[in-house]
């Protein structure tokens, strides 16, 4: 893991989403901590729906483009391919991969009310993603403002450490002797 000791609290934009020690943070880095959880935990069914995709495009006795619509073979190759790398991303808890896991379930989510018969779990899939994709907003948004919180503490605490370090103003003197 790299040293993020070397950023300010403002240039680090990936510390409300990092993995691993909470630092300075302490317990304002919870809601960080519980939002990669979940986003490791959406990462391994998103992993295990893209091998199942490719179990599909694999395990046929015939090219897919033969025995199934041109649309849904299409629909197939696209999720196999972007599912595992959805994964990928949100297991590493990148921005990129909340952002791809986000464009695939809404497509997903469009796939089911075009073609309900195209997933298992049909409408039932759509009420899972929508749950999700709640769920990943609500984490974001508590671990922003965890962030937020904790840089105004860390702000205000080097603020009373310098006022306090700080000698006491002393009238000027005057130059002209008297």
């Amino acid at each position: 893991m790299a040293d993020h000791s070397i950023f300010d609290d403002g240039d680090d934009p990936y510390r409300p989403i990092r993995v691993g020690d909470p630092g300075p943070a302490g317990d304002a880095a919870k809601w960080g901590m519980l939002l990669s959880r979940f986003m490791r935990i959406v990462a391994l069914f998103w992993l295990l729906q893209g091998l199942m995709h490719w179990r599909i495009v694999l395990m046929a006795k015939q090219s897919i483009f033969d025995t199934m619509p041109q649309n849904a073979a299409f629909a197939v190759l696209f999720f196999a391919v972007l599912d595992l790398v959805a994964g990928v991303g949100l297991w590493l808890a990148t921005p990129w991969g909340g952002v791809l896991w986000l464009l695939i379930a809404s497509a997903q989510i469009f796939l089911t009310l075009s073609m309900p018969s195209f997933f298992i779990g049909g409408y039932w899939l759509i009420g899972v993603n929508a749950l999700l994709i709640l769920m990943y907003f609500a984490l974001t948004f508590e671990a922003g403002r965890d962030f937020d919180a904790q840089r105004l503490r860390e702000r205000r605490r080097r603020r009373d450490k310098t006022a306090r370090a700080a000698p006491p103003r002393q009238p000027p003197q005057d130059s002209k002797p008297q």
